[in-house]
């Protein structure tokens, strides 16, 4: 069993999570049960999963659970580039939340490539 918590792709999900928080804050409270709810939902998915793959005993299933947590990560993707698209949040208060997200992609990416090749 892997120690999730000595991840860096499990470190920047907590990371992505706080962020994602910080910023639902700014959007109308009409959003409540629509976009908050729906990139809360997925961002704390995406740490729950890598968490939840370290504790298979397979690789396999490792992968599958990362692959879970890759596909939370473009759901959240796709929502904040939603909250752009309706001018809810101010673009560069988006960036560093975008570029989280390509970092976060590229880690988990590259550990599924690597459970792959092994």
């Amino acid at each position: 069993m892997r120690n999730y918590k000595n991840l860096k792709i499990w470190e920047q999900g907590i990371e992505l999570v706080k962020q994602i928080y910080v910023l639902v804050k700014q959007l109308p409270s009409s959003e409540k049960f629509g976009l908050k709810s729906q990139i809360t939902r997925a961002a704390v998915s995406i740490p729950s999963n890598i968490a939840e793959g370290c504790a298979r005993n397979s690789e396999v299933e490792f992968k599958r659970f990362l692959e879970i947590a890759m596909g939370s990560l473009f759901e959240v993707h796709t929502q904040l580039i939603i909250i752009q698209e309706l001018k809810f949040i101010n673009p560069e208060d988006l960036a560093d939340i975008f570029e989280l997200i390509e970092t976060e992609g590229r880690m988990i990416n590259g550990l599924i490539n690597t459970i792959k090749n092994s």
